[in-house]
């Protein structure tokens, strides 16, 4: 993958559908036009949209993984000189989660999704997500494409 400078919270926005809180990725790290790395700080904070009873559980590491897409998605349009497709999450597999909360993790968490399958209405990924040097997910997502 290309690093290019860190691709900043407020042009992720411009890419991506989810808006305001519901955009979890706060950096682009890297990309290239199979992959993405990117960092979100964003787990730790009280308001988090996806807080429950004030946790925010491991399980919504899979919002995540289907939101790096989105974004990976959202910068291959702009090079090309378009916007990408809105998408619909139609599946999950083989996910593994390795911890039971992240909401107590400190430092950022990093997510490397990359594009496993790809046709004009669909794609499939493979994501993982660490804090530091400890894998907390993995798992593939699958995106019904909506044709304009």
């Amino acid at each position: 993958m290309t690093a290019p400078a860190i691709i900043p919270r407020d042009d992720i926005l411009t890419l991506v559908p989810h808006q305001g809180a519901m955009c979890l990725w706060d950096e682009v790290v890297e990309w290239d036009a199979q992959a993405v790395r990117l960092r979100a700080f964003n787990h730790i904070h009280a308001d988090h949209p996806l807080r429950s009873a004030g946790r925010l559980h491991a399980v919504h590491l899979c919002e995540y993984g289907a939101q790096a897409m989105a974004v990976h998605g959202g910068l291959r349009a702009r090079e090309g000189g378009g916007r990408a497709a809105a998408g619909v999450l139609v599946a999950l597999r083989g996910v593994e989660l390795h911890v039971e909360r992240i909401d107590e993790l400190h430092g950022p968490l990093e997510c490397h999704a990359h594009v496993l399958v790809e046709g004009e209405g669909s794609q499939q990924y493979a994501f993982q997500i660490h804090h530091r040097d400890t894998l907390l997910a993995t798992g593939r997502a699958a995106v019904m494409l909506q044709q304009p």
